[in-house]
Order: C-alpha cells, then sequence, then structure tokens
C-alpha cells in the first residue's frame, strides 16, 4: 500500500511508474492541498512518438485524472541540438522543415491521452518560442553563470562519452542548459513546480531544480520513472520490423494491438498496469491466471492499450480480426493491406522483394533467413524456395496475396 498523501503519486506509486522522486515529502504535500503543474519534454526527431514514450505520457494522463495539470512540452528547440543522455553519437541535425513536420505529427497523439482546451486543462507549449530568439551573451551573462563545468562533466550522459573516447560537440553539451532554462521558463509562463522524464534524464531535471533556485529561489521537483524493457531485455517500442510507431499511418491498428498481444508473459501484470487503465483489482485478478488463460489477459492488454490510442471501435476490429484470423483461419480484409502496382505482379515480384514490401522483413536477407527457418508463408503455404516469385496468379478470389510471418503477422498484398 502506498504511503503517499496524494492520489497522483498514490496513483503513479500502485501502477509501478515511480523510480525516484525528489523531496518526495515536500511534493505530495502540495499535490495533496493544491493544484500542481507538472512537464514532460518530448524531442521531435521523428514525424512519431513510439510505444518507448507511452509511460511518460501516461504519467500526464494519471496527473490530470488526479485533478492536476500537464504540459506536454514540444521540443521545437532543443531538437535543433540533441539530446546526448544514452547516445553513444551525435544526433542526425534536422532542418527546421524536418522539425516543424515531425512537431505535427507528435502532437496529434496528445489528444488521445490529455484533455485540452478547457479552463485548467492540458497545456501543450513549444520551446521553440523562448530559445529560438535567445540572445547568446544574456544567456551566458544570466543562465550559464549558474552552471558548473566541472559538476556537468560529472553527468553520466557527457562522462561516458568521453570515457568511450566518443565526440561529444559542443552544441550537445549545452542540451542540458537549456532543459535546465525549460524547466526555469515554465515555471515562470505557468507556475510549473514539477518535471518528469525516464531516469536517464534525472541529472538534467535536477540541473533545472538547482536553476529555479538560483535565480527565482523556487522549489521546484523531480520524477522519474525506470526505463521500461521487457523481462528478455528488449527496448520497450523496438520489434525486429523496427519501431513500434503511434501513428495509424505508420503502424497499422491491428499491428499495434498484435504487439501487445505478444507481451511475454512474465510482463502481462506490469504492462497492465502501466499501460491500461484497467482498475487495479480487476488487474490483480488477471495476475492469478496461468497457462493458456494468461492468453485472455494478453488479448485484454491489447484490447485495453489499443482503445487508448486508436479509440474503441479500432481496438474491438483488431481483436476481431485477430480472432477470425487465428481460430477461423478467415482471411479479413481488415489486415494490414499495402497496395502494389498490377504491373509488377504481372512481370513477376519477387517473393524476398514482397516480404519486404510488406513491412515483414526488414530485407532480402532477413527473409532468407525466415524462409530458412520455416516462418514465412504465401496464402497460408509455407515458403521453401527463396527465388519464389509471385504473379497475378496468386492473387485470392478476393484479389489479394496473404503475406504471414510466423503465426500473428499477416499482411494482404493489394494491386491498384
Amino acid at each position: 500500500m502506498s504511503a503517499f498523501k496524494s492520489d497522483f503519486l498514490n496513483v503513479l506509486s500502485s501502477r509501478g511508474f515511480i523510480h525516484q522522486i525528489s523531496e518526495p515529502e515536500a511534493l505530495d504535500a502540495r499535490a495533496a492541498t493544491s493544484t500542481i503543474g507538472a512537464y514532460i519534454g518530448f524531442d521531435c526527431t521523428a514525424p512519431s512518438l513510439h510505444v518507448g514514450s507511452l509511460v511518460q505520457i501516461m504519467m500526464l494522463h494519471w496527473l490530470q485524472q488526479t485533478g492536476h495539470r500537464p504540459i506536454a512540452l514540444m521540443g521545437g528547440g532543443t531538437t535543433r541540438v540533441g539530446d546526448p543522455s544514452g547516445k553513444d553519437e551525435s544526433r542526425k541535425i534536422l532542418t527546421d522543415a524536418d522539425i516543424d513536420r515531425n512537431l505535427n505529427g507528435i502532437r496529434a497523439v496528445f489528444s488521445k491521452f490529455l484533455t485540452f482546451g478547457e479552463a485548467g486543462g492540458a497545456i501543450m507549449a513549444n520551446n521553440a518560442d523562448w530559445l529560438n530568439s535567445i540572445n547568446y551573451i544574456d544567456f551566458l551573462r544570466d543562465i550559464g553563470r549558474h552552471f558548473s563545468v566541472n559538476r556537468m562533466l560529472s553527468f553520466d550522459s557527457v562522462k561516458l562519452r568521453l570515457e568511450r573516447q566518443q565526440e561529444l560537440s559542443f552544441l550537445e553539451f549545452n542540451y542540458m542548459i537549456l532543459q535546465a532554462y525549460d524547466f526555469l521558463e515554465l515555471h515562470k509562463r505557468t507556475g510549473c513546480i514539477l518535471q518528469m522524464g525516464g531516469s536517464d534524464q534525472w541529472g538534467n531535471i535536477v540541473n533545472g531544480i538547482e536553476l529555479g533556485r538560483r535565480a527565482r529561489n523556487a522549489q521546484l521537483f523531480a520524477l522519474t520513472s525506470s526505463l521500461i524493457t521487457t523481462s528478455s531485455g528488449a527496448k520497450m517500442g523496438k520489434t525486429a520490423a523496427g519501431a513500434v510507431w503511434l501513428d495509424a499511418e505508420m503502424v497499422s491498428p491491428y499491428d499495434y494491438w498484435q504487439y501487445w498481444r505478444n507481451t511475454e508473459d512474465s510482463d502481462v501484470v506490469r504492462f497492465l498496469k502501466l499501460f491500461t487503465k484497467l482498475p487495479l483489482d480487476e488487474i490483480d485478478r488477471l495476475a492469478a491466471l496461468k497457462g493458456q488463460e494468461l492468453n485472455e489477459a494478453k488479448k485484454l492488454l491489447a484490447t485495453e492499450a489499443t482503445a487508448l490510442l486508436h479509440g474503441r471501435a479500432a481496438a474491438t476490429e483488431a481483436a476481431e480480426t485477430a480472432r477470425r484470423t487465428f481460430e477461423e483461419g478467415a482471411l479479413s480484409e481488415s489486415l494490414p493491406t499495402v497496395e502494389i502496382a498490377l504491373t509488377e505482379l504481372e512481370h513477376g515480384l519477387s517473393g524476398l522483394a514482397a516480404f519486404v514490401k510488406a513491412g515483414l522483413a526488414a530485407s532480402n536477407g532477413e527473409a532468407r533467413r525466415a524462409i530458412k527457418g520455416g516462418g514465412l508463408k504465401v496464402n497460408d503455404a509455407v515458403v521453401t524456395d527463396e527465388k519464389m516469385v509471385l504473379t497475378a496468379r496468386d492473387l485470392s478470389p478476393e484479389g489479394v496475396i496473404k503475406l504471414s510471418l510466423g503465426r500473428k503477422r499477416h499482411v494482404l498484398l493489394r494491386p491498384v
């Protein structure tokens, strides 16, 4: 049972989000007696966030559900620099047009988890609004004087790169100062007192707390979550086919449902707490399931997680598609579909290339290895010849070709 007095920290603690808190008693007291503002920053390095960001998004969700004000900070400014935390090499520098395009794609995700627009509702901010117009000399004088280079060199994000003799640019070295300044600026603009993030952000967040204390005599707080990996040690949100994106155009609701359905047995209860809104007593009941019964808990995890992101109708359709595909062996039009030119089939499409086009293999070499392991099927027939060619004769009566990787991943090729 959680010892916290505030609903906010009680929920985060009981559902397994909390790794570390600065001054937990003081933060708990503030959250129990007043409405607090808290933020998490998201850099715009890709056109969508992926499942690896879901823990942070869910923390903002529960913050709002317990009566507080979440702030989703878009890193329109800091993305131009690049966060060195957990990185072995410098990020690719993106153009402003790339950043703006990515930012627009990322924004859409948050409306599924947070309520904006109402009095006291969630805020979406962009640090480009204050970072892009900074006067360098003024910034060094007013903000830079509060930072010790000796201390900055002690942070893991810097120290590990230097110990490995990997280049750390001056640009990246400044990232932690900019992140600290974000905290100070959001405190000035919104009264925000808490920054949350993954455990790899602890040093950067503490820098912001120190800056707030020195520049404004403000009491600010940090709260981090553990970096989530699966029980087998795999990084959250990554599969053999690539990242599990939160944009339906990049990963279909069906594939998203399948990702959660394939959760390892030992992760099911933990993921139900982190990635669904199911009550804890219901999760405790599901935790008692063993063997084949545990598959029902996995299906519930998949449906509830998909409903949060893509809506209840899409989740129900994905679950039904999976049921018909696996339990009845039916060809469902709801399976992910990739369009190809009819001329490709008329000329003969390499089977290896088809699986790559469908996103079931990252390369021809990966497809060859899957064939050797008996893992690829065309229209439910195991592929044994890596030189096979698909033609119009392979089309089903519905006018599609069904490609499968293992028992649980299927894509329809539809000529146009």
